[in-house]
């Protein structure tokens, strides 16, 4: 009656062995360590790099723990933070800007581990330190860029069709205005851009008087609208999330939060202003004729001449560029900073993509002689005091860093001077290389965990859980005694259960996700406490031991089911509708609500046959 078949003890067996492996890794800790990974496309780390590292730890008499190549990055592991440190200027002189080398924790798993897949699970942001930024998308950025578009493609159009107009621009209250020659020519017009731009709307068609010109507004369809602003935002992530690697972080957690917000979390980071630096800067770059043909003087004093427009210099002065753009950062694949040759200033080498470097060829091919401006673009978000009230403000910077003479036809691969400092030639060439964002965004919130505190965190989580374990475990074996025992031996399994599971599944263990595992341990025994309760019933009713035990364990399991499933779809709502940290709650809630069902229906069971099963018992320790 109490026995179970070989297959269930074996699978039994087999579950404790595959969670202990599993669940090992976390007791090994970490060490300090250096990651290396290559800054761009044209460089690379491989075991070249290695013996440059090599040798000039052993120059500088650093001795690093460990080294480990694998997957584009050089992992070196050192015994303090002090040694990490000073090998981390070290290697940043010798390797120079085409590598990124980030500070870093390497888990000091054994090799007999590592080749079973093994690995620890990673450290939320409130375990470990670094920084938190939660980041929202201008939308209405997004879609004003998305009718810029329309605008040259409808000029286009207009003029191929002969359709005569005044002006095309973009209207303030949203949408695109078009003022036509007479009231046929608008007829026209409207004719055109229905048939061949079918995500625009054309509204607002009455006439107007004979003193004004007629006009159409067209405004984006609103499926369009949504749509755009979905890509905006899937677009901004994956740059952002470029942007991440290019800064080297480890482990970083980049998702998205609502319909228009993304969260950025950035472990073992310290250094909040040049995240926010790198994360929220919009800039890219835009190469432009220069005006040599009019004087510069005479369009500050006077009208601008047609086609052409005035910037700032970098140097304070004004330039004078024509409208025209030869170029934008859209077809940039490549950037590095670096030193120009002859001014001994820094500079940022550009690679175009196939598109980008025929329109520079055929562009500089018939200016050779002329000079080309690299107009820098930045977009920016300021809170200013208006009427008493603090309201927030786009400020677009556009300023020309460089302007040099075309001495030869361009292609493929150049260089840009002028730029200000070698801090910022690398923002720059990061920048370029990760992608400008589809619309700007602005960081709304904003926190620092130091590691300090991160370490007292995961001492008061883990001091949690030993307290909470203990307790239950003590309890259980009083009031049920052997049964109890039992009961605490699942409960260790289930313990070491969730660990390997969250070391699996690689999953992110933050202080919410300890609090799930802490009630967890507490709820894990519930269903005992059903079965024991339930054996106990049924001795007090007369019947004999082996019947108790067999019916608290088939008429307890209904109940225990029925309460866990509901739990569990409570946490299944969490994790589908929650963000963040009640996420990580979620997660540790449902893995703890599925190892407890294991471990306290058939481990308990499996102890209590081979305890008890087959034998004939007169009474119950319960």
């Amino acid at each position: 009656m109490n026995r179970y078949p070989s297959w269930k003890y074996i699978l039994i067996l087999i579950v404790i062995i595959v969670g202990i492996l599993y669940a090992l890794p976390n007791l090994y800790g970490s060490s300090p360590a250096l990651q290396i990974s290559a800054s761009s496309a044209t460089a690379e780390v491989s075991e070249l790099t290695e013996l440059q590292v090599n040798i000039a730890l052993d120059d500088a008499d650093i001795e690093s723990v460990s080294m480990e190549l694998g997957d584009g990055r050089l992992t070196i592991r050192f015994a303090d933070e002090g040694t990490q440190l000073r090998a981390k200027d070290i290697l940043q002189t010798e390797l120079g800007r085409s590598h990124v080398i980030a500070l870093n924790l390497a888990p000091d798993t054994p090799d007999w581990l590592r080749s079973l897949g093994a690995e620890p699970m990673f450290l939320g942001l409130d375990l470990r330190g670094g920084v938190h930024f939660l980041m929202e998308v201008d939308m209405e950025a997004a879609v004003q860029a998305s009718e810029e578009r329309y605008v040259s493609d409808i000029r286009t159009l207009l003029r191929e069709n002969k359709v005569r107009y005044k002006t095309i621009t973009r209207n303030d209250e949203g949408g695109l205005l078009i003022r036509y020659r007479d009231e046929v020519q608008k007829i026209d017009g409207e004719r055109l851009i229905r048939d061949n731009f079918r995500d625009l709307d054309v509204v607002d068609t009455a006439s107007k008087t004979e003193i004004e010109s007629p006009e159409t507004r067209l405004i984006l369809n609103p499926d369009v609208v949504k749509e755009t602003e979905k890509n905006a935002l899937q677009q901004n992530i994956t740059i952002l999330r470029k942007r991440v690697n290019e800064l080297g972080v480890a482990e970083p957690v980049i998702q998205q939060q609502g319909l228009k917000r993304i969260v950025v979390q950035l472990p073992g980071v310290q250094d909040t202003a040049r995240a926010k630096e790198i994360l929220g800067a919009t800039a890219t770059l835009e190469f432009r004729l220069v005006d040599d043909d009019h004087s510069v003087q005479d369009a500050i004093n006077g009208p601008v001449p047609a086609g052409s427009r005035l910037y700032d210099n970098r140097d304070g002065g004004k330039i004078l560029l024509k409208k025209r753009v030869m170029l934008t950062g859209d077809y940039i694949i490549d950037a590095a900073s670096g030193i120009d040759q002859q001014s001994g200033g820094p500079d940022v080498s550009i690679t175009l993509d196939g598109k980008g470097a025929k329109a520079m060829s055929n562009a500089t091919r018939d200016n050779v002689g002329r000079r080309m401006a690299v107009v820098f673009i930045e977009t920016k978000t300021e809170t200013v005091e208006e009427d008493g009230v603090m309201v927030k403000k786009k400020l677009k910077i556009e300023e020309v860093i460089n302007a040099a003479t075309i001495r030869e036809q361009l292609g493929k691969r150049f260089h840009i001077t002028g730029i200000g400092s070698t801090m910022e030639a690398r923002n720059l060439a990061l920048l370029l290389r990760a992608g400008a964002l589809a619309a700007p965004i602005e960081i709304v919130e904003e926190r620092t965990v130091g590691p300090s505190l991160g370490k007292d965190n995961i001492a008061k989580g883990f001091n949690s859980v030993a307290i909470g374990f203990i307790l239950v475990l003590i309890f259980m074996a009083i009031y049920y005694r052997v049964y109890g025992l039992f009961a605490d031996v699942a409960l260790t399994l289930n313990l070491v259960l969730i660990v390997s599971l969250l070391s699996l599944l690689q999953a992110t263990l933050t202080l919410p996700g300890i609090a799930g595992i802490v009630l967890t341990v507490g709820m894990a025994v519930d269903a005992n406490v059903l079965i024991f309760e339930r054996i106990r019933e049924e001795i007090r009713n007369g019947n004999s031991p082996q019947a108790s035990i067999h019916a608290g364990y088939e008429k307890a399991f209904s109940t225990i089911m029925d309460a866990n499933i509901t739990t569990l779809i409570a946490a299944l709502v969490l994790f589908s509708f929650g963000a963040g940290p009640i996420k990580g709650f979620a997660v540790t809630l449902s893995l703890g609500i599925m190892c407890s069902m294991f471990t306290a229906i058939m481990m308990t069971r499996a102890l209590v046959n081979l305890t008890y099963g087959g034998r004939k018992l007169d009474k119950l320790r319960i």
